[in-house]
């Protein structure tokens, strides 16, 4: 007796998907839809069906990082969340949330803390880093919201406990609703300092 489809088909995509987090991993690519394009391609599995979706991706990179660097990952992802619980906790006042690689687990050596910041304004934040004695640097990124809109927000990025925090800033009423993550295309998933301690419980 033969295999069903629908199990063939759900192979195709565990394999593919290995093999993009495999690239992604190996060759440091930070596109998936371009990692998962080659990885079909190298494999001869083109059929559009096949392909596994970002989060399973996400998945099989985390899962990659944790089998390969083994002891060291894990030191990479204690330090990295360590110096952005140290960072919320400078943030406080601005209700930061930790977002993307390093709370996925998916964090590199190349990747950056990031955290979301809520005030009146951006500009208080920055005097606020600036009253630290911190050296930052501005930079605007590009968020997708709910309504499918594009929207630009100011963020500060500056270095702190040997690892470089961006610090993206949204009005208050952004803590009720996250930016869609460019991964899966819901809302951001996104934790505060006590998530953050439970995580360092665990790794």
């Amino acid at each position: 007796m033969g295999r069903k489809p629908d199990s063939d088909s759900g192979r195709a995509r565990q394999v593919v998907a290995q093999e993009a987090a495999r690239m992604i991993v190996d060759h440091g690519i930070r596109d998936y839809r371009l990692a998962k394009q080659k990885a079909a391609d190298r494999l001869g599995m083109g059929a559009r069906g096949s392909l596994p979706g970002n989060e399973e991706i996400e998945e099989a990179v985390a899962e990659q990082r944790q089998i390969f660097g083994g002891e060291s990952h894990e030191q990479l992802l204690r330090l990295m969340r360590t110096a952005a619980l140290s960072a919320m906790t400078l943030l406080k006042a601005y209700s930061p949330r930790l977002v993307g690689p390093v709370l996925a687990g998916t964090a590199d050596e190349n990747s950056s803390v990031n955290l979301h910041v809520f005030a009146d304004s951006p500009e208080v934040i920055a005097m606020e880093i600036g009253d630290m004695g911190i050296q930052f640097k501005s930079y605007e990124r590009r968020l997708k919201t709910r309504r499918g809109q594009v929207e630009m927000y100011a963020g500060f990025e500056f270095s702190h406990c040997n690892e470089v925090i961006q610090a993206t800033a949204f009005p208050f009423d952004g803590l009720r609703q996250a930016p869609l993550s460019p991964i899966n295309g819901k809302p951001m998933k996104r934790v505060d300092t006590n998530a953050v301690q439970e995580l360092l419980k665990h790794v």
